[in-house]
């Protein structure tokens, strides 16, 4: 039997995870999607990516409702989780992919609106159990919410854990480095978070800071400080 899963967010997270299902996972059934584009617009981005290339299917849409090789799925544009009513279609896990509700309280609006289960897919701002697999996963206990950290503790954390489960780690240094996100400038430009952050990303390598060694000591605590 499939697993329902509800998407809320359809950007770069959530047009990966319908494509990985529809053309990975036969066992998991997508049957919302939650996003402020109109239904055109998504099934444009769904169908042709520049990473990725054109999406191995057909799609389409009608009213608010994006087709996917024959399977309907809904699409509804609300701002509020609390009002996406996933029981309706029979959402077992809702996926939060829009980077905006990281804590338990911003996640537990789609308990409210029916989901059973929600997964954060960013580091979570609270307590909210944060999950890698192949390295804590087996942990799990149930949670109804949980944080799937951020993709650069998912490449961290499988490394450090076979480096400290064969040796030991006693302290690290570790240097990541990510391609360009959808919030850094084309072009020199002023940034709210440092001056360097709005340099154009086309013509330079920006030094940032980034959380991962942190969370690495959250999924696994025996190299909770260890890292830097």
């Amino acid at each position: 039997m499939a697993i329902k899963v509800g998407i809320n967010g359809f950007g770069r997270i959530g047009r990966n995870v319908l494509r990985s299902a529809v053309q990975s996972f036969g066992d998991i059934e997508i049957v919302g999607i939650n996003d402020l584009l109109e239904p055109d617009y998504l099934a444009y981005m769904l169908q042709y990516d520049s990473v990725h290339g054109r999406f191995k299917g057909e799609v389409s849409v009608e009213g608010n409702t994006l087709i996917v090789n024959g399977k309907k799925i809904r699409l509804t544009q609300e701002r509020d989780p609390a009002a996406l009513k996933w029981d309706a279609v029979g959402a077992d896990v809702v996926l939060e992919c829009t980077g905006l509700f990281l804590d338990k309280a911003g996640a537990q609006k789609h308990i409210t609106a029916g989901a059973k289960k929600v997964i954060i897919s960013a580091p979570s701002k609270d307590d909210t159990p944060m999950f890698v697999f192949g390295v804590n996963d087996k942990t799990y206990a149930g949670e109804a919410i949980i944080s799937n950290a951020s993709c650069t503790t998912n490449c961290l954390a499988p490394v450090a854990k076979v480096l400290n489960d064969k040796w030991g780690i006693k302290r690290g240094l570790m240097t990541t480095v990510h391609a360009a996100t959808a919030t850094q400038k084309t072009v020199d430009g002023p940034s709210n978070k440092d001056w360097r952050g709005g340099r154009g990303i086309l013509e330079n390598i920006i030094p940032s800071s980034t959380g991962a060694a942190k969370a690495v000591g959250v999924v696994i605590p025996a190299l909770n400080k260890k890292l830097t």
